[in-house]
């Protein structure tokens, strides 16, 4: 069964607000599992919403990543040459050329360097959380979502302290793609690709123990990375790394204190965060949609078939909600997830290429954890009652969330604005790593492309 979607009535891109997302969702998961849709772009494509499909479609070789998909994603708004040394990484690429970046910015991305950046990660965390503390009510993404992971981002790449500024400014504009204006998202990207060449260029002249000046620095025997594979990195780091971590956050908080039993729960039994964090994840997960695919011949799935030279766009949002990827989709419940369940997630760059885990953990790598995760609950837990007293939250304006590719602004999740809110101390672990895997996500294709 197939379905048509409009682009103004019913559609999941143009929803505002988070439960008018999941409303279209789910209607259009009832109808069947996948759907011929219009683009935002005007392209049209198919959207998978069966949790199955779904599944299959991340794994399928048949879907690939290619120059036509990336052209519905700011190619036509930006020069050429600002578009590749932007989009010149691991998640627009295939098996071949995926292994060879993968395997050089692996050797960047070692367990000690990953190590290194915890207790600087919690120094952050606790800074900003004692900032609010004492507050009858702050925005919790002003305030705690997007200095954390953008402040670890900047000191990972080893911006200096006196651009950071400017570099906030074009990174909020150039996540937010066209729909942040042609003109203006041209102008953000140009200044943040002459900013990072500028950088890689001080890192290769002046090597410093920054992430950046190992990339630089990287090499698999005559290969090398490349200058736009080096500020594409970076660019796939602040979006990917930055963005997701803003929306987990912010949609898990609003999560918690939207159900005061499960965050009770969790403040009484901080083991179950490891489980809470898959819970959060699979209930409203940073974004709607994975990548673009293209079929190179004909593809099943959900007995429809799908010619060659079609695009594909796996719903994870719609996926996790479906009763195939669990008996209660629509219910938050942190305690069932004490077995490996199999609801998609998002890709994590800081693990390039590997199939991770829960909030980027690796699966059966050895490879280190999301270094955008706070190292560990510890503060947050110890103020999780006081805190818990103060929790308050209005009805909030969900604003609408990116995906990864410049231009690509429509892929974006509905991410709570969180606006007036005083956030629980105990939400502030949302970030910390749990202990095992639990399922796929858009890393998990062959070639571990997003």
């Amino acid at each position: 069964m197939t379905t048509a979607v409009s682009r103004n009535a019913n559609n999941p891109f143009t929803a505002t607000r988070a439960e008018e997302r999941h409303a279209v969702y789910a209607a259009l998961a009832a109808a069947g599992p996948v759907h011929r849709i219009t683009l935002p772009t005007g392209e049209p494509a198919w959207l998978i919403t069966g949790y199955h499909e779904a599944r299959q479609a991340l794994h399928d070789g048949r879907l690939v990543k290619s120059d036509r998909v990336l052209t519905t994603t700011g190619r036509g708004v930006l020069a050429p040459e600002m578009h590749t040394a932007m989009t010149s990484h691991m998640l627009n690429n295939n098996a071949r050329d995926h292994t060879r970046l993968r395997r050089l910015v692996a050797a960047a991305f070692t367990r000690r360097r990953v190590e290194q950046l915890a207790p600087r990660i919690q120094q952050i965390t606790d800074e900003l959380l004692d900032a609010m503390a004492g507050e009858a009510q702050v925005d919790l993404i002003d305030s705690f979502a997007y200095p954390l992971p953008i402040t670890v981002i900047c000191e990972l790449l080893g911006v200096p302290a006196q651009r950071r500024s400017e570099f906030h400014t074009w990174s909020s504009i150039v996540v937010s793609g066209v729909l942040a204006g042609p003109e203006v998202f041209k102008a953000a990207s140009a200044a943040m690709v002459c900013f990072l060449r500028e950088l890689v260029a001080v890192k290769r002249a002046a090597p410093a123990d920054d992430m950046l000046s190992a990339l630089v620095a990287v090499r698999d025997g005559a290969d090398q990375l490349s200058e736009d594979e080096l500020t594409s990195m970076a660019f796939l780091l602040l979006v990917a790394g930055h963005e997701t971590t803003v929306n987990l956050i912010a949609n898990g908080v609003l999560a918690l204190l939207t159900h005061p039993e499960q965050l009770a729960l969790l403040q009484t039994q901080p083991k179950r965060l490891a489980a809470a964090i898959e819970e959060l994840l699979r209930f409203d997960g940073p974004l709607q949609v994975t990548t673009l695919r293209l079929t190179t011949e004909p593809v099943v799935l959900g007995g429809v078939t799908i010619p060659a030279g079609e695009i594909v766009l796996p719903a994870l949002l719609a996926a996790n909600r479906g009763t195939a990827c669990i008996p209660e989709p629509d219910t938050l419940d942190i305690t069932q997830h004490g077995q490996p369940t199999s609801g998609l997630r998002p890709w994590h760059p800081s693990l390039p290429g590997r199939t991770a885990g829960p909030a980027g953990r690796p699966h059966r790598t050895g490879q280190p954890a999301h270094p955008l995760s706070p190292a560990a609950p510890g503060r947050a837990a110890r103020g999780a009652d006081q805190a818990a007293q103060r929790a308050h939250a209005q009805p909030h304006r969900a604003s609408r969330h990116t995906g990864v590719t410049p231009g690509g602004g429509w892929r974006r999740r509905a991410r709570s604005s969180c606006s007036s809110m005083s956030i629980s101390a105990a939400c502030s672990g949302v970030g910390a790593v749990p202990p095992r895997c639990a399922g796929i996500h858009q890393g998990s294709v062959p070639g571990g492309s997003g």
